[in-house]
Formats: C-alpha cells, structure tokens, sequence
C-alpha cells in the first residue's frame, strides 16, 4: 500500500512537472524528442550509413545557410510577424558575390561587406514599413522577395562557378572534428570534417538564444509576440521592436547568403528556391508559433535538422522523386501543427 501510495506520489509529480512547463519548453522538448527518434529509426532501418558521425555533420553542411535563415525568420515569427523574402535576399547575396569576386576583382572582405549591407538593406526597408506604416509584413516581404529574385537575374543572367583563387581556397576549407573519423570499406581512417559555414551558424543560433534568454530586448520580443496591448503597457516600444526583428531577421539573410555561396561556390538565379518555405516549416517544426509569442532558438535548430534527416531518410529508402519529399514535410508540418493546437487549448485552460 506505501508503495502504491509512494509511486502515485511520484507518477503525480512528473505529470505536474510536465503541466507547470512554458509552451516553449514544451514544444521545443517535442522538438528534440522527434528529431532522436527520427535519427535512431534512420540508423536501424537504413543501415549504419547515419551511424558514422560524417554523415550527422553533412546534414550541417548542407544545412548552414537554412539554420541561419530560419533563426532570423524566427525571431520574426516570435514577435507575431513574417518574412518569406529570406529565400531571395540569399540568391541575391549568391549571385552578387560571385560578380563582384570573378567580374569586378573584389576580395573576399568586400564581398562580405556586400552581404550584410544587402542584408541589412532589405531588413531596414521591410522593418520600416511593416513596424512604422503598419503595412502586412506578409505583403512586404512578398514584394520583397519579387524584388530580391528579379534583382538577381538583373545582376547576372546566367549561373557560373566562381573562379577566384582566395574564394574556392576559402570554399575548399574544412574543419576536422577530432575523434569523430571512420573507417572507410578499404579500412582506412577517414577523419569528420565540417565547413566554415557550420562554425558561423552554431555562432548565430548560440548568440541569438543568448539574446532571446538573458536579455531585455529577447523579452521585448516575446512580449511584443504575446500581445501588443499588454506590451504596450508594459512600457515596451512596440514599433522599434517589431522594427529590430525585421532588421535582424535581414542581417541575418545577408549572412546566409554569404554562407550559402561559400557552400555552392557559384551565382544563379534559381539559387536558394523555396528556402524561406523550408525556413518556415524548420520552424515551425522547432516549436515557433505563427501567432507569436512562443518559440525558441535550439528548437528551430533542431527542427532544420528533423526537417534533413527526414529528407535524407525518404532518399535512402530509394523514393526519389521530390513529390515523396513534399509529401512527408506536409505531413511533419500537419503533425507539428496539430501538436501547437493542442498546446494553446491546453493554455486557454490553464487561464
């Protein structure tokens, strides 16, 4: 009898615990729990091909640019609001730095410098509008994307690989991971190696979970997400704040962009199509609610990563075709959907 009473104690102390957790907490622990299950199904159902660890840090290469795009998309989302010209503003960046590098005899320094500025141009033009003019950032960032993806065929019309010698040394470079090598099937040790690229999105998801966490602003953000109103008599400066997610999320793009180009070493007009889609559903999947006002940085992290290894697994069981892709995010996406459904009716009663 003690020991029912005791386990009864326990099993009610786990279920309040899981109740009294935020709706970010919760979501971002669905978050993390899918992606585990997903990565350990691959590994016994698909073969020990995701077992080796240079196959976890190929997801991350092929996925720099994207986890930088869909943070700066989610903090936009957090705040209530939408960018889908993310995808645009990243073939734009592309496009721009292999002209400037192979046409122009730009550096490497400058044509960082030509990121962020386009970057930072479209997040000040689309945060004005949307924060100080009250316009539909959907509306914005739809004129922003047209304009991000005509410009890139008007800055070249043709897709070329870049020839410039810092550049592809640059893009060549590889960061090896000690201790994460495997043996090939001839039985040599082949080491892990991860790009550039990889380095600067880890940065960008720690400084802006940081942000998010421990600062006033990240809780402006939230705030602002949550409710306006309340905002608002909270003392907090809407407009700007609005404002300076738009000028982030456009930074953000413009860095992208930059990683995205050092991943495919070339300029094309239909360079990062669909992007901010896939930004979109990587964040969602993370945890972020279109509503506003719930989200977090490690859940979009690893909604990227679920959005990949579900990708990848769909490829390794030999289907192809990309309506098969298409299908399966869909499915994710009414999945992760249902899920935050269940989370607001669980916090309207809780209220």
């Amino acid at each position: 009898m003690a020991t029912l009473k005791k386990s009864s104690a326990t099993g009610g102390k786990l279920s309040d615990k899981f109740k009294n957790l935020s709706d970010t907490n919760l979501l971002l622990t669905i978050t993390i729990v899918v992606f585990f299950v997903m990565y350990i199904g691959a590994i016994v159902f698909q073969g020990k091909g995701f077992l080796k660890p240079q196959t976890f840090f190929n997801i991350l290469n092929d996925n720099a640019a994207l986890i930088i795009t869909s943070c700066g998309l989610s903090l936009v989302m957090i705040t209530g609001g939408i960018d889908i010209s993310v995808g645009g503003v990243v073939a734009l960046v592309s496009m721009s730095c292999a002209v400037h590098l192979d046409h122009q005899g730009g550096s490497i320094f400058t044509a960082i410098l030509l990121s962020i500025g386009i970057g930072l141009a479209f997040g000040l033009v689309q945060g004005l509008l949307v924060a100080y003019l009250d316009i539909q950032p959907f509306i914005v960032s739809l004129a922003g994307m047209f304009f991000a993806r005509g410009m890139t065929t008007i800055v070249h019309t043709n897709p070329f690989n870049v020839e410039n010698e810092a550049f592809v040394a640059l893009k060549d470079t590889r960061i090896i991971v000690p201790g994460m090598g495997s043996t090939n099937k001839v039985g040599n040790y082949v080491p892990a190696r991860i790009e550039i690229g990889v380095i600067v999105a880890l940065l960008v998801v720690i400084i802006l979970f940081c942000v998010l966490k421990w600062t006033k602003q990240g809780r402006n953000f939230y705030a602002v997400g949550g409710n306006n109103q309340s905002a608002l008599m909270l003392g907090i400066n809407v407009k700007r704040t609005k404002f300076y997610s738009h000028l982030i999320c456009g930074l953000l793009a413009g860095i992208a962009g930059f990683v995205y180009f050092m991943h495919v070493g070339s300029g094309s007009a239909s360079h990062a199509s669909g992007m901010e889609m896939n930004a979109i559903a990587s964040s969602i999947i993370g945890g972020t609610m279109l509503t506003g006002g719930v989200g977090n940085i490690i859940g979009t992290f690893f909604g990227v990563l679920s959005l990949s290894t579900i990708q990848n697994i769909v490829r390794s069981a030999g289907l192809d075709q990309a309506w098969w892709t298409g299908i399966t995010i869909a499915a994710m996406l009414c999945l992760f959907l249902v899920v935050q459904s269940v989370v607001m009716a669980r916090k309207k009663r809780a209220s």
